[in-house]
């Protein structure tokens, strides 16, 4: 039985008005609602929490992103101004990381102007904490907000929020997923009546050729799409990090998280976080489309590996006590790993490029044919 939450009740009163709600305006609702939604009320992260992104797991993810972000300020002629902008920014722990592991390049420090992306007034005042007495800091709530100039973007774990579309395929067209309300007041899934028209001619072929009663996701582009625009025009890259698929495909992945364990996604709205994978062929695509160049995607772990990770955990553990140097063999492994728990393999890692720059570090060349393999 579903709780009556005020966003419950705001849910329904919406349905009861309008009809039934697609898949996509539940997700944003839940998750961007201005008073009740997940992403504005609270602090998701942590143990205390309802889940543990990589930079919260160890320093060494924010260091290697840090050195990562040196790379490209080289590959961009190293600019007197380089935006450093990261989306979704969580705590700040990511960008204060590698904040502190740029300090070492003088230059590049000071060029640097950081924006933060961020609609959660809870996480921007850690943000704020995390970052005091750090210079030319600024706080934005939409990314066409941030001024121009050559830049890096950092997205992890932010494309897996964004809400979807969910269609179902039947015999006579694909139909929208919707969200309607039982004969006993739940929630429950159900399909619009009429098909999508001229739905299949857009789908790959691999989806064209699923069976009926098969789901398929996507995203709007607007969103990679506007950093890719920006990219092209005025110089620099982004890194994408989240879990998620290199070939579009078919699959219902629509799920929530709460506690750390998972829950049902139409139960309590907004009290967990909405997520679904993120579908990399169709980001490259988006991106490619309007003249980006793309680089992999590769796994989380081979990406960290080819970062020298596992050199800087050793170079952390000869200095720490046996109980630390366990813990930082604990991350290693969370990060990079592929079974059980780990996010080496789950965790994708693409890179978007102005067309001037065709080669990212740990992306790149053999990085690129490795994840052609993938697709074939």
């Amino acid at each position: 039985m579903n709780d009556d939450s005020p966003l419950l009740a705001e849910i329904k009163r919406l349905i009861e008005t309008a009809g039934p709600m697609p898949v996509w305006r539940y997700m944003e609702l839940c998750l961007a609602h201005p008073e009740y939604g997940y992403y504005v009320s609270r602090d998701p992260l942590g143990r205390e929490g309802d889940f543990t992104t990589s930079p919260e797991i160890s320093q060494m993810f924010g260091e290697l992103i840090g050195l990562w972000t040196a790379s490209v300020w080289k590959a961009v002629g190293e600019p007197g101004v380089l935006r450093l902008i990261e989306i979704g920014p969580g705590r700040g722990t990511m960008i204060a990381d590698a904040l502190r592991a740029l300090r070492v390049l003088p230059p590049l420090y000071q060029s640097l102007s950081v924006h933060l992306v961020e609609i959660n007034p809870v996480l921007r005042a850690k943000q704020q904490a995390t970052l005091a007495g750090i210079r030319n800091v600024h706080w934005h709530e939409d990314f066409a907000e941030v001024p121009e100039g050559p830049a890096v973007v950092l997205a992890n774990e932010y494309f897996d929020v964004l809400p979807i579309h969910q269609a179902v395929k039947r015999d006579g067209g694909w139909h929208e997923r919707v969200i309607e309300i039982s004969a006993s007041g739940d929630l429950v899934f159900g399909v619009a009546d009429d098909p999508i028209p001229r739905f299949e001619v857009l789908l790959p072929p691999l989806v064209q050729m699923a069976p009926a009663g098969t789901v398929f996701e996507w995203r709007p582009d607007n969103e990679i799409m506007a950093i890719a625009a920006r990219l092209r025009d005025q110089g620099g890259a982004a890194l994408i990090i989240d879990y998620g698929h290199v070939r579009s495909d078919v699959g219902d992945t629509f799920q929530a998280i709460a506690r750390h364990s998972f829950a049902d996604p139409l139960q309590h709205p907004g009290g967990a976080d909405l997520t679904a994978h993120v579908d990399f062929q169709a980001l490259g695509r988006a991106a490619e489309t309007i003249g980006a160049r793309i680089h992999g995607p590769v796994t989380q772990g081979e990406f960290l590996k080819r970062l020298g990770i596992e050199t800087r955990a050793l170079s952390l553990m000869a200095k720490a006590s046996a109980q630390v140097s366990e813990d930082i063999a604990g991350a290693l492994k969370r990060l990079t790993g592929e079974g059980r728990g780990g996010m080496g393999a789950m965790f994708k890692v693409i890179g978007v490029s102005d067309p001037s720059i065709t080669s990212l570090v740990a992306l790149s060349d053999d990085a690129e044919r490795a994840a052609e393999g993938q697709k074939a």
